[in-house]
């Protein structure tokens, strides 16, 4: 236990506070943030400014360390075969509510990503933009005077009740349509006897039939479906899209629209399992956060992981932990690059996308390990 200082002895109180400091470690860096000086007479880009927040402390480094694991990702191939990343991406729907849609349709028209995890309203509200705008509002907007309205809010966004009305007349007769050829496999496979010729729709192939449907550049299901990257949603049911299948049981009764989960759980398990390596891209939590994670488990762990969320982990929740808890798991491995930004995802993802896929030249492979 250390003395307790004499309070008449000024020396002591001065050891007290300038206690000796240890060198620090021989790899220890400077803390040192955006030197503007060096860009006068000229604009810095978004990708420099994120190259100079590395050393900046706090969740700037994280950004830095993040868009790093992002080039890690694309810059990898298989020393043999010359295999890319699978890289899994996931995002909740109140991202694509907000304008970061645009950013991830970039990254799916693109071709950057392997595979999308999202939920209900990640897919619906894709289709919906697509119907009618979502406005810009105020956190303070009163709920009572906007149900009065017919308006909903999402945090400071605005969607009309008119949206979702007309992404119903506009789904309906597809899911109508679906069911026909539900039922005409099956049919089929009662003549030939196959149970291979019965169709069998899942979360997956759905996304991909109202992708092609909707035939709009502006969507992110549209450039999935064309550019063949799968968009699971494990929890297909739950928002505007479950009330639609809920109103067609009813309009179709007694046939149903079958939907299986499990081929599709199944289907994002083996990409995980067979892929060279893997890399998670979640933002947010939740179910598209574990789903990946869980299908990286089956490879005994991911070798590349950013998180984007504000969650906290005091409460235990998977949305709050950070990469290291999925490490006992097994969902990322023990050598893995990995980085949680504490931060909500409109403000940091732009930064990240600008300082890796958007940018005009490619990573160096020599960076992406053995």
């Amino acid at each position: 236990m250390s003395p307790t200082p004499d309070p008449t002895n000024f020396d002591s109180a001065r050891e007290a506070v300038l206690v000796p400091s240890d060198a620090p470690p021989e790899d220890a860096r400077e803390v040192k943030g955006v030197d503007f000086e060096q860009y006068q007479g000229r604009d810095i880009t978004v990708a420099e400014l994120v190259d100079n927040m590395e050393f900046m402390g706090f969740q700037g480094s994280a950004v830095a360390e993040a868009t790093r694991i992002v080039n890690e990702m694309r810059a990898y191939r298989h020393p043999e075969t010359g295999e890319k990343t699978t890289i899994f991406l996931g995002y909740t729907s109140n991202l694509i509510s907000s304008g970061l849609r645009d950013t991830l349709r970039y990254l799916v028209r693109h071709k950057h990503v392997s595979a999308i995890v999202t939920t209900a309203g990640g897919v619906e509200e894709d289709l919906i933009k697509c119907l009618g705008p979502t406005y810009m509002g105020t956190f303070a907007a009163a709920g009572a005077g906007l149900r009065a309205k017919g308006l909903n809010r999402i945090g400071n966004l605005v969607v009309p009740n008119k949206n979702y009305c007309a992404f119903e007349d506009w789904i309906v007769p597809i899911f109508d349509q679906m069911l026909a050829e539900q039922e005409a496999a099956k049919q089929k496979a009662r003549e030939t006897g196959n149970d291979e010729d019965e169709l069998h729709w899942t979360p997956s192939r759905v996304t991909e039939r109202l992708g092609r449907e909707i035939d709009n550049e502006d969507s992110v299901l549209y450039w999935a479906a064309r550019n063949g990257i799968p968009v699971f949603c494990p929890a297909l049911t739950d928002g505007s899209l479950g009330d639609m299948l809920t109103f067609h049981t009813f309009r179709s009764d007694p046939q149903r629209l079958r939907i299986d989960v499990v081929e599709d759980v199944r289907r994002i398990n083996l990409m995980a399992m067979k892929a060279a390596r893997a890399g998670m891209i979640i933002l947010g939590g939740g179910v598209i956060k574990h789903h990946i994670a869980n299908a990286c488990l089956m490879r005994n762990g991911a070798e590349h992981a950013v998180y984007v969320n504000t969650g906290q982990e005091f409460d235990g929740s998977d949305a709050g932990a950070r990469p290291d808890e999925a490490v006992s798991w097994g969902k990322i491995k023990p050598n893995a690059s990995s980085v949680k930004v504490f931060a909500e995802a409109t403000v940091v993802v732009p930064l990240i996308v600008a300082g890796s896929f958007a940018r005009a030249s490619e990573p160096s492979a020599e960076a992406s390990g053995p």
